[in-house]
């Protein structure tokens, strides 16, 4: 994001390396000030219930009306843990019972770190929140694969079913140095 005036005092800024840096920064003109760009992190939950998992229909941009798992950008103040938990109830009003961190995926080109823990639901009683048009648990073979919204949802899956087949749970982590054009997240 090319930041053009400074949020401390409102003059222009310019790119540069400052001092004692080694990256491009914005940095103000006027009052020397430093805007520091960070990837946004996403935190979700892969729920899974018996032999099904949980999937969201979006019903929001990007990627509307395609399937993903519950997840978002994770606030200020809160932990990935809290994060995932709280994406799963806005997105799917669904009661979780947290598990281990199971996938995490680097999209270095848009500058995101996706993170999704496993999570049991704790009961069936879930509907599609105010981001989704549906909720719906899925068996492997009932899975939409040819609409999910995400590759990383894809692969997070396909990991977690092998998963299950093997009964070996383990962290997961994948970096996407691709063309900004594919859709990771």
């Amino acid at each position: 994001m090319d930041i053009k005036f400074c949020i401390q005092c409102g003059n222009s800024t310019h790119l540069t390396i400052p001092e004692m840096d080694t990256h491009h920064r914005h940095q103000c003109q006027t009052c020397g000030f430093i805007h520091y760009q960070n990837p946004n992190i996403i935190a979700g939950c892969l729920v899974y219930h018996r032999e099904k998992v949980l999937l969201c229909k979006r019903a929001i941009e990007p990627r509307y009306g395609l399937w993903t798992v519950p997840a978002g950008f994770m606030e200020n103040g809160e932990s990935t843990r809290a994060a995932a938990i709280r994406e799963t109830r806005e997105e799917a009003n669904a009661m979780v019972e947290l598990k281990d961190l199971f996938f995490i995926a680097n999209l270095v080109p848009i500058n995101q770190v996706y993170m999704l823990y496993l999570a049991e639901l704790v009961n069936e009683d879930f509907y599609a929140g105010i981001e989704s048009l549906d909720v719906q648990l899925f068996s492997e073979q009932q899975i939409p694969w040819e609409n999910l919204a995400f590759k990383t949802v894809e692969i997070t899956l396909k990991k977690f079913f092998q998963a299950r087949q093997n009964n070996q749970f383990e962290l997961h982590e994948i970096e996407f140095k691709a063309d900004r054009s594919v859709i990771w997240f």
